[in-house]
């Protein structure tokens, strides 16, 4: 089964993300260029960068990194909202012809400061409901001519794309993942993208949600190639396992020192996804082999809520047992980024492949 190894650019205005190190001009180009020279050197497909209003414009960073390298994937996590469909797929179309075929889109539902670009925030169902529609106009426009279509959220008239996507074996244009873990989410998963991407659950969890996705997939008459799946994780790799996990503790422990005596507020994380990944605390600390739980109490979100720790053997051997519940693809990172970048790379990634 081929595996598809992506790293993540945070794409941060502030330094130090998630404990990155603080350099000046950490988010530079020549900085995000040698993060994204390092991904092509050590072993990854490209990397993940990520969105959301008050941070750089996901799509520009994206093109400026394609254009400095010869292999990078940039996977460009985008909002409908802050795109138009046909402006989009245009514009997508158009950097990936550039870049030989190189573009994949990460769709985005969550949470965001939609006012603050015009944007209006509809309850859950609409959220997704629009969604759908965004991944059904962008598909259409990049593999059809004189497109019209008329939703109740987006709608053209006689639109042609002029530049289209690079089609090669198995690929008619950028492949287009997507989360989400409510039923509104895996509905729209099962029926109009191509990756359904998760964060750390354990294998039961994970488990679990590829079985329904199946299911909807049949129940609501998916027209497309059968959905695959991918992982997006925090690994934290060290030479023995007992490095792995004093080094874990530690960053933990300085998470606690930093967050103070208040509380985690659970309010400020109201995605479905990622109050399963809160809740697994509940379970214990570590669950599976060596999924740990406990960044999630010191304000560990998204794919730093759970980490996998431990030697490259270990973690190599809990993505492998992901690799046989269906997981095709996983978007790793671990911080200092750059550092990370190169041992993950080069001691983890050909035990998984």
């Amino acid at each position: 089964m081929s595996v598809e190894a992506l790293w993540y650019i945070p794409n941060q205005v502030d330094p130090g993300h998630r404990g990155d190190d603080a350099v000046e001009g950490h988010n530079s180009l020549d900085r995000l260029t040698e993060l994204a020279r390092l991904t092509e050197d050590h072993g990854w497909g490209g990397a993940l960068l990520g969105t959301g209003w008050g941070r750089p414009d996901t799509f520009t960073v994206a093109a400026a990194l394609a254009a400095r390298t010869t292999s990078f994937q940039p996977l460009i996590a985008i909002r409908p909202g802050y795109w138009q469909p046909a402006h989009f797929a245009s514009a997508a179309s158009t950097l990936d012809q550039l870049s030989g075929g190189r573009v994949l889109v990460n769709i985005v539902s969550g949470q965001d400061n939609l006012a603050a670009y015009g944007d209006s925030e509809g309850d859950q169902a609409q959220r997704y409901a629009r969604t759908k529609e965004f991944l059904q106009l962008v598909r259409r426009l990049w593999t059809e001519e004189d497109v019209t279509f008329a939703g109740e959220h987006f709608s053209v008239t006689g639109s042609t794309v002029a530049t289209r996507p690079v089609v090669r074996k198995g690929r008619a244009h950028p492949r287009l993942y997507f989360g989400g873990a409510s039923d509104a989410a895996q509905r729209v998963a099962a029926t109009e993208a191509d990756v359904q991407l998760f964060w750390g659950e354990p294998l039961d969890g994970v488990a679990e949600r590829i079985g329904k996705l199946r299911a909807l997939e049949s129940e609501l008459g998916r027209e497309h190639a059968p959905l695959e799946f991918g992982l997006r994780i925090t690994t934290l790799v060290r030479d023995t396992s007992e490095e792995a996990w004093a080094d874990a503790e530690a960053k933990v422990a300085k998470m606690a020192e930093a967050q103070g005596a208040a509380p985690l507020d659970r309010r400020w994380f109201k995605a479905v996804g990622q109050q399963r990944l809160l809740d697994l605390a509940e379970r214990g600390e570590v669950l599976d082999d060596n999924l740990y739980t406990a960044p999630g109490k010191y304000g560990g979100g998204g794919a730093g809520t759970t980490w996998l720790v431990g030697s490259a053997q270990d973690v190599a051997k809990s993505l492998r047992k992901y690799q046989d519940l269906g997981i095709t693809h996983f978007v790793l990172s671990d911080t200092p980024y750059r550092e990370e970048i190169i041992r993950v790379g080069d001691q983890l990634l050909p035990l998984l492949r």
